[in-house]
């Protein structure tokens, strides 16, 4: 081939590279607005993209979590082995929430769609989305296996060449509270995979190609090319570094071991805490999927998510470690420290390249997941709701860190009209925390302050699943902590940062969404005013605890 010819094909590779992540956002976009649940909605808690025939993913939708993204990269696989590519048929599309074949809880729905073209296939579409209710106890911590936590649904037919699959539709509309909400959003799911399909086969008809081969080598040899030149720029060797975070019944400690080699960076989390009892556990698949991200970030930012650019980037944990949870240990709430290990492998990063990670922040996004009754009820679940609420990144080395903002996650805020429209609850407060965000030569961002109460006079439930609460982001070089996050009630009382609990009638939920960590040197004013800030708190909790005990006591 002449160089002119050889330049066309490589030009041409690159626009259908480039229509191919137009086809993957198109395709999460319907999902986003055929979705029932505000989770998706409103927030963007799914993933999309699309996948050659030996699973490897070729572009993902910018709209979209890691968590959801990277997880879903490697279940295609899982989905290929139990649905061999050969007896795959048009109109066919396949369903698990298995944690360890999918995106590691049960709340999560993953669909894989094959698309074909001339009745040949092509391609596979993959997508999920997280269904706010599947049964079981809530999606809480509570839960001591994973069968305690819903619906568990195995790899399976969600569509047989066009056909539902209606014995697994009542069984999923039989284990939910909100069973209009959970069978419209498994229909999405299925729908947002059909545009991507159709969009695709337009795509290659346009380029007159009947085969993607070539163009998903392009893309996974470019990719994995371009992340191993950014690794190259770095020293190499292994660098090291602990944290700390609540846990639920005892602090569950990080330890992580990042090594920048020739063939690619390896995180191992040899020495972190073993499993618990309850659903803060992380399936492997979670924690490699927020790892690998925060890898990308530091290195190689600019470098499209695909199956090569993650190609170098490997993770491990000793099985049985709350990083590497088996089966059937609980995992529902596992994103409470999944989240949290961007700030760890960052914690590593800083060592080699600290200009760009930042200090710790929030990390974990604060879910207010909130049931009731609503009039006329009697006793049944009348709302449940899982409301996003962020609290503030680290500081970065040059700029301050950014205010109630989701990272790692990426999911944005539930709008309060949205909560309040479909919940008998009222938003009392929801404001930005002022100077919650750890001081320095650069501050953290700043939490917020949430008040929420029922509007009939009932009593409502909260599924807490927090952190940061006695663990708040570290500063850095000298700058100060994040404000610890606070959950409790407007007449004093503080709650438990994990667990079912019971909202009275008449008290309004208190949520304070901790604060990011700072960067440098912090002046001596704002230490003082820390530590004042820190004694007041202490004045005050006292004093709530007395006066609760004494009401207690007189009643």
């Amino acid at each position: 081939m002449s160089k002119s010819k050889e330049g066309a094909a490589l030009i041409d590779l690159q626009i259908m590279w480039n229509r191919l992540l137009a086809v993957v956002e198109e395709q999460g976009q319907v999902l986003m607005r055929t979705a029932f649940s505000p989770i998706v909605r409103e927030c963007g808690d799914l993933s999309a993209g699309v996948f050659d025939l030996k699973g490897r993913m070729l572009a993902q939708a910018l709209t979209g979590t890691p968590g959801h993204v990277n997880s879903m990269a490697e279940s295609v696989k899982h989905f290929i082995a139990h649905f061999p590519i050969e007896n795959m048929r048009p109109g066919d599309a396949y369903i698990t929430n298995d944690p360890w074949l999918g995106t590691g809880h049960l709340n999560d729905f993953v669909v894989t769609t094959p698309c074909f073209k001339n009745g040949k296939l092509v391609a596979l579409f993959s997508c999920t989305s997280h269904l706010i209710d599947i049964g079981g106890i809530g999606y809480g911590p509570d839960g001591t296996d994973v069968f305690m936590e819903g619906l568990y649904i195995p790899m399976l037919k969600l569509i047989d060449q066009g056909v539902i699959n209606e014995t697994l539709m009542a069984m999923i509309r039989a284990n939910t509270r909100l069973p209009v909400d959970t069978e419209g959003d498994t229909y999405s799911l299925a729908a947002c995979n059909d545009v991507g399909a159709r969009r695709l086969v337009e795509m290659m008809d346009e380029f007159g190609i009947d085969t993607l081969d070539t163009l998903a080598d392009h893309i996974c040899d470019r990719s994995r090319e371009a992340v191993l030149a950014e690794i190259a720029k770095l020293p190499k060797g292994t660098w090291r570094n602990t944290m700390v975070v609540d846990g639920y019944e005892a602090p569950v400690t990080f330890e992580a071991a990042v090594t920048v080699s020739d063939t690619g960076i390896h995180v191992d989390f040899s020495g972190s805490s073993s499993a618990s009892r309850f659903g803060i556990n992380v399936p492997l698949a979670y924690a490699t999927a927020y790892s690998v991200f925060a890898l990308a970030c530091a290195i190689a930012p600019n470098i499209p998510n695909n199956a090569g650019s993650l190609g170098p980037l490997t993770v491990w944990a000793p099985p049985g470690s709350i990083l590497n949870a088996q089966k059937p240990m609980p995992v529902a709430t596992r994103h409470v420290l999944g989240m949290m290990l961007p700030d760890v492998v960052f914690g590593c990063l800083r060592q080699v390249i600290p200009e760009r990670v930042p200090a710790e922040g929030a990390s974990c996004v604060w879910l207010l997941t909130l049931r009731g009754r609503t009039h006329g009820t009697s006793g049944n679940y009348g709302f449940s709701i899982s409301a996003t609420n962020n609290g503030g990144t680290g500081a970065r080395a040059d700029k301050d860190g950014l205010s109630a903002t989701a990272y790692p996650s990426g999911v944005q805020g539930t709008p309060v009209e949205i909560t309040e429209a479909a919940t008998p609850l009222i938003f009392w407060r929801k404001e930005l925390l002022p100077d919650s965000g750890g001081a320095g030569r650069t501050r953290g961002g700043l939490g917020q302050v949430i008040e929420v109460e029922s509007g009939i006079g009932e009593p409502f439930q909260i599924l807490a699943a927090f952190d940061r609460i006695e663990h708040p982001a570290r500063g850095r070089d000298g700058g100060l902590d994040g404000r610890a996050g606070y959950i409790g009630l407007k007449s004093g009382v503080r709650l438990n940062g994990k667990g079912f609990q019971v909202i009275p009638p008449g008290e309004r939920l208190v949520v304070n969404t901790p604060g990011g960590g700072g960067i440098g040197p912090a002046s001596a004013r704002d230490r003082t005013r820390v530590q004042q800030d820190i004694a007041d708190e202490l004045v005050s909790v006292e004093a709530a605890f007395v006066h609760y005990a004494y009401e207690a006591h007189a009643s």
